[in-house]
């Protein structure tokens, strides 16, 4: 199954969902490649990687047509391979629009080694430009993290309806996998407000795991590790367990 990660806002942890829901699917046995498609490279640097070390990267593999085999190496964790973000990919859409198939470059690329895997998770950057369009090409579904604020909620409708004008625009039709609550602070009355709209409006689509407010997980990737690595007894380690847990049930249920 390949996911993707978007949201086009950000703070919504994104990276730190796509990092640690990975390291968290090569914890349960599923052998899991995570693509970082972002200029700023957090996710690469979340799992230890300098940026003297990002080349050859995404953008070899998606504006140079690079074969990708060449550019996945293997990270500190078992079961979890990388493919590396770099500064390359800031000018991405530029470059893309002047490509032949510029929309299913990602998607073809990945066909020879996709069934070497059981898991592709694709980190996007925080917009919806055409790397973006190529995570939502290449994906069986895609991952919408959001916090429950009155703002992210606003942002959450948009983005919904923009992925939709886009499949139909292409074409594609990668399904909604679900959508996560971040950052979760119940000790803040709103916060269960927006919880209780978020869930009532969609329902089955929200995941039942919920990524509280964890200190540990801000600190990880300073240290260039996952929650795993950093803090495995933390409550953002349990958590993101229980969502790699359900994603596998989820998968189970559709294949």
């Amino acid at each position: 199954m390949i996911l993707s990660v978007i949201n086009n806002k950000g703070g919504t942890a994104k990276t730190t969902t796509a990092v640690n829901l990975s390291a968290a699917l090569a914890l349960r046995g599923r052998r899991t490649l995570l693509i970082d498609l972002d200029a700023q490279a957090s996710a690469s640097l979340s799992l230890g990687i300098d940026r003297a070390g990002f080349k050859p990267s995404a953008a070899d593999v998606i504006l140079a047509g690079r074969g990708i085999v060449g550019v996945i190496r293997k990270t500190a964790d078992d079961g979890l391979d990388l493919v590396t973000g770099s500064a390359d990919l800031a000018d991405a859409d530029l470059q893309l629009v002047r490509l032949p198939g510029r929309e299913h470059r990602l998607k073809d690329a990945l066909a020879p080694i996709r069934a070497g895997y059981d898991f592709i998770v694709l980190d996007c950057p925080p917009s919806l430009g055409l790397l973006a369009v190529n995570s939502l090409v290449a994906a069986d579904a895609f991952i919408v993290p959001s916090p429950p604020e009155y703002l992210a909620l606003e942002g959450l409708v948009g983005l919904l309806e923009a992925v939709q004008r886009i499949h139909e625009g292409i074409g594609t039709a990668s399904k909604l996998a679900g959508i996560l609550l971040t950052k979760v602070d119940h000790r803040r009355k709103v916060t269960a407000e927006i919880v209780q709209v978020i869930r009532d409006h969609y329902r089955d689509q929200v995941f039942r795991t919920e990524i509280g407010v964890d200190v540990r997980l801000v600190e990880a990737p300073s240290f260039g590790k996952t929650i795993f690595q950093y803090d495995r007894g933390s409550a953002g380690a349990e958590a993101y367990r229980q969502l790699a847990d359900e994603i596998i049930r989820r998968k189970g249920r559709t294949t």
